[in-house]
Order: structure tokens, then C-alpha cells, then sequence
């Protein structure tokens, strides 16, 4: 427990403890060091209610009115109602608690008899829009397929593109989410690579997008798949393979030579260590009666020109370098 005085009073009650007794006895009657002491004197932190009744026994002083009786980390409940509920969260992902590390013991106590009860706003849900099933929602369960993901422990889904060939594609994917979750994503810049990194923390979508078939952790040692209840519809099949080829997939020229003629032509490759992923999108252009092969271990192709017109007349795309690719 401790004591919330006045401004002011509690520098003029610790020193008319001192007044009384040198700090270093005030601090052994207290068990605690002489700095504590100090930080009171300075009003640094308040006081603890059990060593203000032992002083004031020691020393005759009468105890202070006008004070407030506040619960130990009380400043926790109201940093998260003040807008402190982030910077809350950093202090306990780094230090396992609130205070620093000093105070793990303290602040466990606390949190396990009392804290975790209290409306505080830490770790609370952040409620999310969840959609109803749609071709948007598909083209961004693509997105997350192609070049998203869900991180291993659950926090945090990001999508990583890069920050020069994507910058019209990003402010898509951004105007996508808020589109379908009501959230609006951070982007951050890494520094080491020209990318941008989109992310959404909430558990709640998190635990939305893993009922629609999304996995947790890394996406090749899984395996991942294209979830059933967009393979089943063709609009969603659609919009889907349109969001796993805007990210992971390429628009390139085959220039090659016959009978000293060169030939140049635009094809399509989508690149994918996933065996069953990589082996849907093949089926998915197969039914739209798109021409595609599977290339090596990892592609599938997209070589005549007639199949590329197809694709682009039937499945399109929402990344504007595509386009500019295919026409330049």
C-alpha cells in the first residue's frame, strides 16, 4: 500500500522524521536504504504505507492528513486510462513488469492478488471488424499467403514489400485492412533492406484469421495451403491468386534467339516452396483455363501470350508495377 500526499507534504513529513532520527536509523527501522529515504524526501515515489506507521512510531510524529491510501502499482492502472497502455506493454516485455527490473517480485505479488482483476487496459483485446467471407477478404488471405504472416507466438501479423517497387501497392494493402478489420496497420522502414514491413498487433484478428485458415510461424516448414472455402468458390479463387502473385509473384521478359531473329515476350512466374500451395494456384489457372506448367521445384508459369492476356482479362491485379511491367 502506499501514501499519496500533497505537493509538497511529504518532503516536509520526511523531514520532520529526520529532524527527529539520522537517516540512517530512518532507513534500518524501514529496511530499506538510505537513497529510498532520499527519493521520498525528494517525492521521487510515494510512500509505503508500513514504513510511514513504523517511523511515526519511532520518532512520536503524529500521522499526516489529508492523504490518499493507493494500492502498490497503482500508477499502472492509471498510466494504461491516461493512453499509457504501449508504453506499459514495452516495460513489461522488457522487464516483466511495470517499475523496472528492480521491482519484478513486487510488481508479480501485486499483479497476481490484485492487478490483473482491475479495468486497467493492459493486454486487453483489441476488438477487431470481423468480415464476412468476400472476394476482398480472399485477395487478402492471398497477400498474407504470398508475403505475410502471422509470427510464431501469435502477436503480430506483418506483410513485408518492397518500399521502392511496391510504394502504390503498399497504400492498398493498408486501405484493404482498414477496409476489413477497422484497424489501421503501422508501417516501419527497414533500415538494412529497402523494404516496409506492414503490421496489425491484436490477438483477436490473429485468432479471426486462424479460423479462416491461416497458420501461425514460418509458412515453408508448414506447408501451407490455399484454405478450402476460397478454393471452392471461383470468385474467391480469383481474388485470391490475385493477392499471392501481386506479392510473390514477377512479371519478366524471355528474350531469346532463332535463325538469328530475336524474340522478346512477357511472361509470368509465381514463385512458392510450398508443394500444396504451389499446386493449387496450378489447379485454380487450370479451372479458369489459364495455361500455366509447373517450373522446377518452385515456379509455376505463365509462357504463351494468350494465357498472359487471359490472366490479366480474368484475374487482374491490384499492384500497378504488374501492369507496368506487362505493358512496358
Amino acid at each position: 500500500m502506499r501514501i499519496l500526499f500533497k505537493k509538497g507534504d511529504q518532503q516536509k513529513f520526511i523531514g520532520k522524521i529526520l529532524a527527529e532520527i539520522p537517516i540512517a536509523n530512518a532507513a534500518k527501522f524501514c529496511g530499506l536504504s538510505e537513497r529510498t529515504i532520499r527519493d521520498w524526501r525528494r517525492e521521487k515515489f510515494l510512500m509505503n504505507k508500513d514504513a510511514m506507521v513504523k517511523l511515526c512510531k519511532a520518532t512520536g510524529i503524529r500521522w499526516p492528513k489529508n492523504i490518499e491510501k493507493k494500492d502498490d502499482f497503482w500508477y499502472a492502472v492509471k498510466g494504461a486510462k491516461l493512453g499509457g497502455i504501449m508504453g506499459s506493454a514495452v516495460c513489461i516485455k522488457k522487464y516483466g513488469c511495470i517499475g523496472g527490473p528492480n521491482r519484478i517480485k513486487g510488481w508479480k505479488k501485486w499483479w497476481n492478488t490484485r492487478g490483473k482483476f482491475l479495468d486497467n487496459g493492459l493486454f486487453k483485446r483489441k476488438h477487431i471488424n470481423k468480415p464476412r467471407r468476400s472476394k476482398l477478404l480472399a485477395e487478402f488471405i492471398g497477400i498474407m499467403l504470398g508475403d505475410g504472416g502471422i509470427s510464431a507466438k501469435g502477436k503480430q501479423i506483418h506483410i513485408t514489400l518492397n518500399s521502392r517497387d511496391d510504394a502504390e501497392y503498399i497504400k492498398y494493402v493498408c486501405s484493404s485492412i482498414e477496409k476489413l478489420f477497422k484497424r489501421k496497420p503501422g508501417i516501419c522502414k527497414r533500415k538494412s533492406q529497402s523494404v516496409f514491413v506492414i503490421t496489425v498487433s491484436s490477438m483477436d484478428l490473429i485468432d479471426y484469421l486462424t479460423k479462416l485458415g491461416l497458420k501461425k510461424g514460418n509458412k515453408i516448414k508448414l506447408q501451407v495451403d490455399i484454405p478450402d472455402w476460397i478454393k471452392n468458390k471461383r470468385s474467391y479463387s480469383i481474388a485470391c491468386v490475385r493477392g499471392l502473385i501481386d506479392t510473390d509473384g514477377c512479371i519478366f521478359n524471355h528474350r531469346y534467339k532463332v535463325n538469328n531473329k530475336f524474340y522478346n515476350y512477357k511472361k509470368l512466374a509465381f514463385a512458392c516452396y510450398s508443394q500444396p500451395m504451389r499446386k493449387s494456384v496450378f489447379n485454380i489457372l487450370y479451372s479458369l483455363n489459364i495455361k500455366s506448367r509447373m517450373f522446377s521445384y518452385r515456379d509455376v508459369r505463365i509462357d504463351s501470350q494468350e494465357a498472359m492476356k487471359k490472366y490479366f482479362k480474368i484475374i487482374g491485379t491490384s499492384n500497378p508495377k504488374h501492369l507496368k511491367r506487362y505493358y512496358k
